[in-house]
């Protein structure tokens, strides 16, 4: 008889948002990485600790309810939102969840990220699922259109019905160490979304350093920022679990600092189960269960969800199937 899967414990969203704080360079300038060990501790991460069997099938449903379930393509269409909306709803074959034992559980993806134009039509679709809309802000994926233009377009994404903004920092401010204009522009774009949370896209494969993501992490907190994101996904390099480390180490010291919780978001090259996992482990070693719920970890993904439902059919048949079998759109 098929063992039945209980998922990790999800918390409600009930920690204070982040209200920021005075920029302040002491801090930054006392971050130090080693990226020695930042590498080694990252690449035996996967030797020391798994899950398996029904543990992982429980893990990976808790992975489904974080992932930002994205499409952001010049190709984009009402269709295909419609059906990105329709499987962020259901994200997981009911004859599958009924196998495990989960057929009375509301498991649904974490939000739906899309391009502006496409906010109406995801907000919609998604009416009474409770499922909120991100929108990829501030001339993503360079981030490098005029200020105020920048600022008008979370301003219109907000107005569409976005709960969240992932915005686009301007990577010259950290690779010039402009730390002040790098607040001042969070500061602004925070600012520009009201009530809704916003993520920071550092653009991690563009920065250069660790040094660089530890301090461009920190200035992003400190501006008021509820996420940090590593990438737009366009980038050559996009999440890596040496980053990874750097961002959430970060994420640990501003909460000894201030007492505020913010969240994080790996984003591009996340695409099988083994690798969402992974980042999952690494969360719960360092910052605890708390950073494996939907308000405080976010996965931005496509093809991700396509390789767990698979793994999960796997689980409760004992045989693989086809990635036909459970296609995103």
């Amino acid at each position: 008889m098929m063992a039945v899967i209980s998922p990790l414990k999800q918390s409600a969203d009930t920690h204070a948002r982040n209200p920021g704080m005075a920029l302040d360079l002491d801090v930054l300038d006392r971050i130090r990485v080693n990226k020695s060990a930042v590498e080694r501790r990252a690449s035996t991460l996967s030797g020391r600790r798994s899950v398996k069997k029904t543990h992982q099938a429980a893990w990976l449903l808790k992975a489904v309810t974080s992932i930002d379930l994205t499409t952001l393509s010049g190709d984009d269409t009402a269709g295909r939102v419609k059906r990105l909306c329709a499987k962020a709803r259901q994200p997981v074959r009911a004859d599958i969840l009924d196998a495990a034992g989960m057929e009375n559980r509301k498991i649904t993806t974490g939000a739906v990220c899309v391009y502006h134009s496409m906010i109406e039509t995801a907000v919609e679709a998604l009416d009474g699922s409770g499922i909120p809309v991100a929108a990829v802000s501030t001339g993503f994926p360079a981030g490098l259109n005029p200020f105020d233009l920048r600022v008008k377009e979370i301003e219109a994404s907000v107005a569409a019905g976005a709960k969240e903004i992932d915005i686009v920092i301007t990577r010259g401010h950290v690779l010039t160490g402009n730390w002040r204009a790098l607040y001042e522009e969070v500061k602004a774009f925070r600012a520009a979304c009201g009530e809704a949370h916003l993520k920071a896209i550092l653009g991690t494969g563009d920065i250069v350093t660790l040094r660089n993501v530890a301090k461009a992490s920190m200035v992003a907190m400190m501006a008021g920022a509820d996420f940090i994101k590593t990438s737009t996904g366009k980038e050559g390099v996009n999440a890596t679990l040496p980053v990874t480390l750097v961002m959430i180490r970060m994420i640990r010291q501003y909460l000894e600092m201030t007492g505020h919780k913010i969240g994080y978001k790996p984003a591009g090259g996340i695409s099988t189960a083994k690798d969402v996992l992974a980042y999952q482990i690494m969360m719960k070693e360092e910052l605890g269960n708390d950073w494996l719920q939907p308000d405080l970890f976010r996965i931005g993904a496509s093809s991700l969800l396509g390789d767990i439902e698979r793994q999960l059919e796997h689980h409760v048949t004992g045989r693989y199937s086809a990635d036909f079998r459970h296609p995103m759109a």
